[in-house]
């Protein structure tokens, strides 16, 4: 194998194995001498891939963990299955992830063949369960979204306010924000003149025109902080959450759709969740019950009167 790139990318991806490899069988592998290999190392080291040698008759090379993370290979196989899982993660309520599975889902996407695409399509719809965790949203339109971000050009969409009447959009894009099992889209709408936040699931058919976005001075620290400053209802009334839960407040955090300081401890057994939420209250009072913890709902009386009904579901369903 004569062509240096195309010899360097087989010997990486054949480290990338995790499996310790003689000197002699990469040669062999890859048609070139033990000397070849040996530089074709030293140049994987130079590009920032952290190669280990060991000595002897059992020695050999093998890809490490290394200070920084490098370019990784992967078959089309390996594509279509980190593709699906992205997919899913977007979509996932453990805080943290969804943005940065987007980001990368969006990288990933723009580089599939179109074959591969259409095999995570379909995998990606047979393979992940419909959740009740919030609105569901098209992982293409949060590809197409991130790609518009990302590469700072126009898009334009459908979207379908609350009172179900659809309008033309045409927004410079800014950021994606997910919140609280939600997920919003901050830009500057071309039309009014004016930055606006819209809900994603009520986003259809986005369309990059391939114009560049406008350098403009969004009026808070970031999209994140302008959604957080910004929030209305979107379409589900508001109301104060007051539960005392008796459980201590490290097992409760993060588990109910919460931002930091919305639960306090009371004392190491206890904690109380004290926040007004936009929250589906039957959503809530799920999580509450599947805290698997003792409760006491002092407010609002929407959702006592849903665990109510929860329970006589549940106590017709044993009858």
């Amino acid at each position: 194998m004569n062509d240096t790139p195309a010899r360097l990318l087989r010997l990486l991806s054949l480290l990338q194995t995790p499996r310790e490899w003689p000197g002699s069988e990469l040669a062999d592998r890859l048609g070139v001498t033990d000397r070849t290999v040996r530089r074709d190392i030293e140049r994987l080291r130079e590009l920032g891939y952290p190669v280990e040698a060991t000595m002897g008759a059992s020695g050999g090379y093998r890809l490490v963990a290394g200070a920084a993370m490098p370019p990784l290979l992967v078959d089309d196989e390996e594509a279509v299955a980190i593709a699906v899982g992205l997919r899913a993660a977007a979509g996932s309520a453990i805080a943290g992830i969804e943005e940065a599975s987007v980001r990368a889902l969006a990288k990933l996407e723009q580089v599939l063949p179109a074959k591969l695409r259409r095999r995570v399509r379909v995998l990606g719809t047979a393979l992940v369960p419909p959740t009740d965790d919030g609105p569901a949203v098209d992982p293409e339109v949060l590809t197409t979204l991130a790609a518009a971000v990302t590469n700072r050009e126009r898009v334009r969409f459908g979207y379908r306010g609350e009172s179900g009447a659809e309008t033309r959009r045409h927004i410079e894009p800014v950021g994606l924000v997910p919140s609280r099992r939600r997920w919003y889209l901050v830009g500057h709408d071309m039309d009014r003149d004016d930055w606006r936040i819209f809900r994603v699931d009520r986003i259809e058919r986005p369309q990059p025109t391939g114009a560049r976005c406008t350098p403009r001075s969004l009026p808070a620290a970031d999209p994140a902080a302008y959604v957080a400053g910004r929030r209305t209802n979107w379409g589900t009334p508001s109301f104060r959450v007051r539960v005392t839960i008796q459980a201590p407040v490290s097992r409760v955090v993060g588990r109910l759709g919460d931002s930091p300081g919305d639960i306090a401890a009371i004392d190491d057994d206890s904690c109380l969740l004290d926040v007004t939420r936009d929250d589906d209250p039957t959503w809530l009072a799920c999580r509450l019950i599947d805290l698997g913890a003792d409760f006491q709902v002092h407010e609002p009386p929407v959702l006592a009167d849903r665990l109510r009904m929860l329970a006589s579901r549940i106590t017709n369903a044993l009858t």
